[in-house]
């Protein structure tokens, strides 16, 4: 642990991730004092659907809260202000008597592909100019149409939205407030003139006054009072911050505040964000604002990327990734001529597609759990040279490349990833959403004159990998074949 003087006051960054609240305590020297987190489940009720109660996002804050304070020995009263992140596209609806109504449909549920095609078919263009994404299985309107056609007494009861990190912000005494990019991920917003849009909410049936207010990023939404004191452990007076999604903190956690800084993750989800002061008008890439006014973070995504990686452990290789990642380092370039195809729950960019299915091909006798296991990483690293080849063909430019996520952590993959993509990945020594949370609350509460004041301040790189230039070009034959095999199977799972 870091040593922090007694009257060292700290700010709270509060990420909701996929599987568990993350917290980090951040002193006003620039030093993380401490993190701490806990874990809540993920419902599965129907193939396709992925749930999670939003209580549970309430337990798990407190449970992670005394857990970092008794590690730290950081008093709450210590503790000037919080902000908050979660993943976008996360609904949480309540009825006139702001009671939950059911579980929150994540961004990774697949149930509301018919009416991802209806709007493609009667409402792109409108979508398109306005929200300035295509339609996906991942955002809030396709959910909520599905809601109102197969849940119509549930939707006929909704009265308020809310997304995750306002509805936890909310239970702690904030108001019914989300921020403006936040708000860019239920696609009833106008991207563009920043404001809720009256013709999105008319195609999902929403009523706009069940829409919570807008706000900025860094401004305080409430200050914590007895309530939440006694049920949370937040002091009272603490300032809560409005905050805004994870992806955009990660972003400022790699210290990528200016066009051309880029992001490369390996997390359940891959992405490749690049700060850029315009959106991109391409159907495949996520267009959202930056914190940094002015500027946005457009960004591919590839559907299963440590994801991949995960089921493969749990599947097939069932051994430590330490172990695996071991066996993997051994085995050439190409895992000799094995090849795996990452689209466990179909693909975004640049595809998507909801109906692809992943694959191994190239099979042979002489391969062994280690090829597989390179294989499985090499596969995911292909997918994302889809996601860089469509930024490319977009005219964006990277002029610096931070590796971030949970896959990050491993060398081997670090390497294999800047050797697919042909780029430097400089890794940050902390990349954690909640970090950048906690950047914000400085930068909100006026310990920081700006983002990249704050990035100077807090952000540090640890090491680099530099492609292997022979290995560049091996990998750039294999994604020839890499697109060929997608091609030649991309059929026969259409059919179902």
């Amino acid at each position: 642990m870091i040593w922090m003087p007694c009257g060292m006051k700290y700010v709270l960054g509060v990420d909701i991730g996929s599987g568990s609240v993350k917290l980090t305590l951040l002193g006003q020297n620039g030093a993380i004092a401490g993190t701490a987190g806990c874990e809540y489940p993920t419902h599965y009720p129907h193939p396709g659907w992925c749930e999670q109660d939003p209580e549970d996002w309430c337990r798990a804050f407190t449970s992670a809260l005394a857990q970092l304070l008794q590690k730290t020995d950081v008093r709450a009263g210590q503790i000037e202000a919080a902000a908050f992140d979660a993943a976008t596209h996360t609904a949480v609806l309540l009825d006139e008597g702001c009671r939950v109504l059911r579980p929150a449909i994540l961004w990774t549920d697949q149930r509301s592909k018919a009416e991802v095609e209806w709007l493609k078919a009667h409402c792109l263009d409108r979508v398109l100019a306005q929200a300035l994404n295509a339609p996906t299985t991942v955002w809030t309107l396709p959910q909520l149409l599905w809601l109102r056609a197969h849940e119509p007494e549930v939707f006929g009861r909704v009265r308020h939205i809310l997304f995750a990190k306002d509805y936890l912000r909310w239970r702690m005494g904030g108001g019914m407030e989300t921020d403006t990019i936040d708000a860019a991920g239920s696609m009833f917003y106008d991207a563009q003139n920043e404001c809720w849009s009256p013709e999105l909410c008319a195609v999902g049936g929403v009523q706009p006054e069940w829409l919570p207010r807008l706000r900025r990023p860094t401004e305080v939404s409430a200050v914590a009072g007895p309530a939440c004191a006694g049920e949370f452990g937040l002091a009272e007076g603490t300032r809560l911050l409005v905050g805004t999604t994870d992806t955009v903190m990660e972003v400022l956690a790699a210290g990528n505040v200016a066009p051309g800084h880029s992001t490369v993750k390996l997390a359940t989800a891959g992405r490749i964000c690049v700060v850029a002061d315009r959106p991109l008008d391409s159907g495949f890439i996520f267009n959202y604002r930056h914190v940094v006014p002015g500027l946005w973070y457009p960004g591919t995504a590839t559907a299963s990327c440590a994801a991949s990686y995960r089921w493969y452990r749990d599947a097939i290789g069932r051994e430590p990734f330490e172990r695996m990642n071991e066996g993997a380092a051994a085995v050439p370039p190409g895992s000799e001529g094995l090849m795996f195809h990452p689209y466990l729950n179909g693909e975004l960019t640049p595809y998507n597609d909801p109906d692809l299915r992943g694959s191994y091909t190239g099979i042979g006798s002489l391969h062994t759990t280690a090829h597989f296991t390179r294989a499985t990483l090499e596969g995911v690293s292909m997918s994302l040279k889809d996601c860089l080849l469509t930024l490319r063909g977009l005219g964006v430019e990277m002029q610096r490349v931070r590796i971030i996520g949970g896959g990050a952590k491993g060398a081997l993959w670090r390497q294999i990833t800047a050797d697919v993509l042909g780029l430097a990945m400089q890794k940050v020594e902390v990349d954690d959403s909640s970090f950048g949370s906690a950047m914000l609350a400085a930068v909100g509460i006026g310990w920081y004159a700006g983002f990249a004041q704050a990035a100077e301040a807090c952000v540090r790189v640890s090491s680099v990998a530099e492609p292997n230039p022979a290995n560049t070009a091996l990998y750039e034959e294999l994604f020839a074949r890499y697109k060929a095999v997608h091609n030649a199977l991309a059929p026969l799972y259409a059919k179902g």
